[in-house]
């Protein structure tokens, strides 16, 4: 059903116009999953609000994308069910097939050049996902996802909103991909999910809840904020990747660097295929475009923020696929929450200082370590003090990048077309919080969605260092 056009408003509201509930085509036999420890982690978190902006689709949008998502549950029942907690603790998903909510809304006065128009994203925005403000501990008595599909005069966004203890990024585009590609008519999928939850081990820590409420990270002031998404072109991300590869060629031996950036071992580094746990696979001993753009993100901003004297130290994390990383590999396309976030901290002064080749050093250094042995390490440590993750941005001087510009986001063509930009939700923001996503055109290029308190934001885009690599939108 198309909604027609009415005169453009960058202000237009978004109103829900109806709302069903959508269900596995089939049903499956109800499993119970018992969650990981990478995925009790997350029950504090809000859920997980992506989703692509369309161009103008067909007049049978909506029985396309019902039927098509009530197909696609087949494959991922998980979403259709609920959570529960045992009399020992333990919390489970049921796949019940309790329906997952499709709503249907409009907002006839906003066209596609209102979304990506402005310098700042625009609260609008907001309006396209469902069951905004969730936390993922509701999903004991809420729907475990949501999908909202909102017209508008010469488009449409397709957003969904899943628990976030349900999935990780790697299991969300997958599920998303997995619906457009049934939509488009496919009757075989190109990526299974595999349900097996299993994440390093079946462990007996139990995640404690107060009252039956989650323990939810302590609420901090956070100053006014503003999201913008700034682009980087492929030239601009190679350009900085050779600038962090020069900086180790101009160190001279790699154990000069080790003490430079005050670590104790080299061994990712030294070409033999092998880290200190001796897990094979090691990627090339080189800085990466990411973690060099990264290191340039981290340094203009930390920069940006005018941090007092008091703060002495900022720390950058990274989230971090670990499927690959574990010995036996997990399957690529596991189902569930198989992330780590490795966070580099160093002080403020000698991170500024420093070149933006030290910083992306730095970044490498964490994520190259990062694998069986220090997964293993973290979950131990995770059992003897069982605890959710730590959202937010309490001392002013994180970063947070979450996210990733390989997920095949622009993979989604519903049969119509592939889509015009991504968006995402409210959803688990904070100063300092940030989502890499690919760019448009595919070539190696990256958005990054940042919030940052409004005068930090403002000094950002004053610094011509920064700016320089940044791809202005054209008028």
């Amino acid at each position: 059903m198309a909604v027609a056009p009415s005169k453009c408003s960058s202000s237009s509201s978004v109103s829900p116009l109806s709302e069903c509930t959508v269900f596995p085509e089939s049903p499956s036999i109800p499993v119970a999953y018992k969650l990981t420890v990478s995925d009790l982690p997350m029950l504090s978190c809000q859920y997980i609000q992506k989703g692509v902006l369309l161009p103008c689709p067909p007049d049978a949008l909506l029985s396309l994308l019902k039927d098509a998502l009530s197909r696609t549950l087949v494959h991922f029942p998980l979403l259709a069910g609920r959570l529960r907690t045992d009399a020992d603790g333990y919390v489970y998903v049921d796949s019940d097939g309790s329906g997952v909510p499709f709503v249907h809304a409009a907002a006839p006065g906003l066209k596609v050049g209102d979304v990506l128009a402005p310098q700042d994203v625009p609260e609008v925005v907001r309006g396209f996902f469902a069951m905004d403000g969730a936390v993922s501990y509701e999903g004991h008595f809420r729907p475990l996802a949501a999908v909202q599909v909102t017209e508008l005069a010469d488009g449409v966004f397709v957003g969904a909103t899943v628990n976030h203890s349900l999935l990780d990024g790697t299991s969300f585009w997958n599920f998303f991909n997995t619906w457009a590609e049934i939509a488009r008519g496919c009757t075989e999928i190109s990526r299974p999910p595999d349900s097996n939850r299993f994440f390093v081990k079946d462990s007996a820590a139990v995640l404690r809840f107060d009252a039956g409420r989650a323990l939810a990270p302590p609420k901090v002031a956070a100053p006014p904020l503003r999201e913008r998404i700034f682009s980087f072109s492929r030239r601009a991300v190679v350009e900085l990747k050779e600038i962090a590869n020069q900086w180790k060629g101009a160190m001279g031996e790699e154990a000069d660097m080790v003490e430079v950036l005050g670590k104790a071992s080299n061994d990712a580094w030294k070409g033999s295929g092998k880290g200190r746990n001796g897990t094979a696979g090691l990627p090339a001993p080189e800085v990466s475009s990411f973690q060099s753009l990264c290191a340039q993100i981290w340094r203009s901003v930390t920069r940006a923020r005018r941090l007092p004297a008091t703060t002495k130290t900022t720390t950058f994390r990274m989230a971090v696929n670990c499927r690959h990383r574990v010995s036996p590999r997990m399957h690529a396309e596991y189902f569930g929450n198989a992330i780590q976030s490795v966070p580099a901290t160093v002080e403020v002064a000698e991170l500024l200082r420093q070149e933006v080749g030290w910083a992306a050093w730095l970044l490498h250094q964490g994520v190259a370590e990062h694998w069986d042995a220090a997964i293993r390490g973290r979950v131990e440590e995770w059992e003897r003090a069982p605890r959710v993750f730590p959202l937010g941005n309490p001392d002013g001087a994180a970063i947070t990048m979450g996210s990733s510009s390989r997920f095949p986001m622009y993979d989604n063509d519903f049969g119509w077309g592939r889509p015009v930009a991504i968006r995402s939700g409210r959803a688990n923001k904070f100063d300092g919080k940030m989502s890499a996503f690919p760019g448009w055109d595919g070539a190696g290029s990256v958005d990054v969605e940042m919030c940052l308190a409004a005068d930090t934001m403002t000094r950002l885009e004053r610094d011509p260092e920064f700016m320089q690599y940044v791809t202005l939108p054209q008028n």
